[in-house]
């Protein structure tokens, strides 16, 4: 039987069981992840926690809603069973009815149809480490093995765990400025690294210039065996010298030979596709679903809202 639960009523200690045990688990399902990206997040849980699926809500104009959360590609359904799609039809129908608005991203084993849901693939791109590195330099692209020609020959330098807010300034100063990003992304993101850190979960890799100014950095979350490409930032001397293709590539060849599956975390924009895919990854699709039941002229605006934020 599935239920429903309110934050204060989760067994964390048996949710975050279900995450490390579950096929599919992934890091961003974990309770202190989810308390941190959206605090107050509710659930559906089959039985004993042997199926969950978190519910990131909030509300706006006394409406409850649920959302994909800052830094949080996939949820959806997790299980310490296998998963087929009428387990997810079961829990996406479960939902509550007080949910007027669901925008939700699943996860690559959440196969889901539906003609009362819309449905969008999102795309990453993911690369299996378990290979010696000279095999996988050997599927680069050659706009990559050029990028990564003219990175050696820059005199960059890779920095081992460097101070976090650092790679977070780099970002906020040159491509943040570019977006029109809330308050609240610098201050989940701060919090997220430091409970990551705290928990090793998380290596933050940077790379200086040939003044020894960091030009790039970022952080690799690790999930089970999924490694995650989470967060990175640059200025224009990283861009000038492909730093970010010298950073990834210490990532790669640091990690080959495991059995790791490197996760780009991306992306639906046509030139970091282009450039992600140039390390030889392939193109993985996982779920977008979206239901506004939310009344009139309410539902107008939501739907304004989400087409502007598609278009970016």
């Amino acid at each position: 039987m599935i239920r429903y639960l309110r934050h204060a009523d989760i067994d964390e200690s048996k949710w975050n069981e279900c995450v490390s045990h579950s096929a599919n688990g992934l890091v961003y399902a974990y309770s202190w992840y989810l308390d941190i990206v959206c605090p107050g997040w509710e659930a559906l849980v089959e039985d004993d926690y042997i199926s969950i699926l978190p519910l990131p809500m909030a509300k706006k104009y006394g409406y409850t809603y649920t959302y994909p959360p800052l830094f949080t590609q996939q949820l959806g359904v997790f299980s310490k069973q296998e998963l087929h799609e009428e387990k997810i039809k079961e829990f996406i129908s479960a939902i509550p009815p007080n949910y007027r608005y669901i925008e939700m991203h699943l996860n690559e084993q959440n196969i889901f149809h539906s003609r009362t849901f819309e449905t969008r693939e999102l795309i990453t791109y993911t690369l299996d480490l378990n290979r010696p590195y000279a095999e996988i330099a050997a599927s680069y692209s050659t706009q990559t093995k050029r990028n990564l020609k003219k990175a050696l020959s820059s005199s960059l330098t890779i920095v081992q765990t460097p101070r976090p807010e650092k790679i977070i300034k780099l970002f906020r100063d040159n491509r943040g400025l570019q977006h029109e990003l809330p308050f609240a992304f610098y201050t989940v993101l701060e919090r997220l690294t430091e409970v990551l850190i705290s928990k090793g979960t998380v290596t933050p890799i940077g790379v200086n210039d040939k003044n020894n100014e960091m030009c790039a950095g970022a952080f690799f979350v690790k999930s089970k065996n999924r490694h995650i490409f989470l967060f990175s930032g640059a200025n224009q001397n990283a861009y000038d010298s492909q730093a970010v293709t010298l950073l990834l590539t210490n990532y790669i060849e640091e990690h080959a030979g495991n059995p790791i599956l490197f996760d780009f975390e991306g992306s639906m924009d046509k030139d970091l596709a282009r450039f992600y895919s140039g390390f030889g990854s392939t193109k993985s699709t996982f779920l977008m679903i979206r239901k506004n039941t939310l009344p009139t002229p309410v539902k107008w605006v939501k739907e304004m809202q989400y087409k502007r934020k598609s278009a970016t």
